[in-house]
């Protein structure tokens, strides 16, 4: 930096500082802004001069060393403390909440980080705070809406994430060494996640967004489960037979984009490959449940029935279970057979899960089955579970729901296959 540069250089840094406390401190007034002069501990003014207090500090600190910062900040928070204190009991309905104390006190961590680290950073980092105070109703009401089972759901997610997986032992064990438990739970992790993040999507969701966002984000746990439950209310509800056919299409097309964003995670040349084959899947699905869902009586509020927890111990140990046997069937075909064997053990596991054999295929595909194979066996998986789903709808919800639901999913699953000769 050239000596008539660098003034130049502060200056702008410190107008940044000046300018996170102005933007946090707009937020944080206009909170407030019923309220009277003097009835508040901080409004735009105080973020303001305390962005550039902040700025100040870090420009000294360059000098200095960091001694500046720690003992400017040091009675910053003493004096924020001491007001906290004197003005609580005389204005019990004052806008002072802790919240905006630990505003300011980052106010001026963000105005030295801008002018003594990296401004950039600074910025984005005000911009988000700005934002979370900002989200305060709607951060507050999604809290509202979450069970003691969610909140144990998250951390049981945490603890096969953050606790389990980082000492399991990553190298092959078993026949074939085709058990590698360090893999094997990642997967469980990423599949136990992707459900989880469905599962939330309908909690927040609930019946105010209408059945469809909720059948579709539904999908994302158990397509499966949703088939189940509502062919059981199309039978006993015949006069809503429609709108149950469309929300289970809705459900069943969730199913295709989750696989595709497992494949992207484990190969991403394997996606790319997929992508034409599943979105031609994905439209002859999408539509029909449109249709039907736009020709149903929606007078009628219906429920989606109580989605089982996709984090609890008992469903990740299961499907790490199911993941490892499909593993060892398939690492068992391959070696007695063939990799053709693979598609066989496809068209089978997917009458019951697709997550396991896309797992399984994916993997193999990076280094010791071709693409073409691992392609063709996820498409036989999710077109023998669309066919599985279909004969579900039409034996459970009969035949005015069955035929609703079964014959886009055969026509999907169809397509599907029609498609594979374009990668031989």
């Amino acid at each position: 930096m050239t000596f008539e540069s660098a003034p130049f250089d502060e200056a702008l840094r410190l107008a940044v500082a000046l300018a996170i406390g102005l933007l946090v401190g707009a937020e944080r007034g206009w909170k407030g802004r019923e309220l009277g002069e003097g009835r508040r501990v901080a409004g735009l003014r105080t973020f303001g001069l305390t962005g550039l207090l902040g700025g100040a500090a870090g420009l000294l600190a360059h000098d200095l060393g960091p001694l500046p910062i720690g003992l400017i900040f040091i009675g910053l928070a003493t004096l924020l403390a001491v007001a906290y204190a004197r003005t609580t009991p005389l204005e019990p309905d004052a806008n002072i909440s802790i919240t905006t104390l630990v505003a300011l006190l980052l106010t001026f961590v963000l105005g030295t980080l801008a002018t003594h680290f990296d401004m950039a950073l600074a910025a984005a980092a005000a911009v988000v705070a700005t934002l979370l105070l900002d989200l305060k109703t709607t951060l507050h009401g999604w809290l509202a809406k979450v069970e003691e089972r969610e909140l144990s759901a998250l951390l049981r997610l945490l603890l096969i994430s953050v606790v389990v997986l980082p000492f399991l032992p990553n190298r092959n064990f078993g026949p074939w060494q085709a058990l590698n438990p360090y893999a094997l739970w990642w997967m469980v992790v990423l599949i136990s996640a992707i459900s989880f993040c469905g599962y939330v999507a309908v909690k927040l969701l609930g019946q105010r967004r209408g059945l469809a966002l909720t059948a579709l984000f539904s999908g994302l746990t158990s397509s499966t489960a949703l088939t189940l439950h509502f062919s059981r209310l199309a039978r006993q509800q015949p006069a809503n037979g429609t709108l149950l056919a469309g929300g289970i299409l809705f459900s069943c097309a969730a199913m295709l984009p989750r696989t595709l964003v497992v494949t992207l995670v484990l190969h991403p040349d394997l996606a790319r490959a997929l992508l034409l084959p599943f979105t031609v899947m994905e439209i002859l699905i999408l539509l029909p449940a449109l249709y039907w869902w736009y020709r149903a009586n929606h007078s009628h509020v219906l429920d989606t029935g109580r989605l089982s927890n996709p984090v609890e111990l008992k469903a990740a140990l299961g499907f790490g279970l199911l993941l490892s046997l499909v593993v060892l069937v398939s690492a068992a075909a391959r070696q007695l057979i063939g990799d053709e064997a693979l598609l066989a053990v496809a068209l089978i596991s997917g009458i019951a899960d697709v997550d396991a054999i896309t797992v399984s295929l994916s993997r193999l595909s990076v280094a010791q089955v071709s693409l073409t194979t691992a392609l063709t066996g996820i498409v036989l998986a999710a077109a023998s579970n669309n066919i599985s789903k279909a004969t579900m709808a039409v034996l459970i919800g009969g035949k005015a729901t069955g035929w609703r639901v079964a014959v886009p999913l055969i026509t999907s699953a169809a397509a599907g296959v029609a498609l594979l000769p374009l990668w031989r």
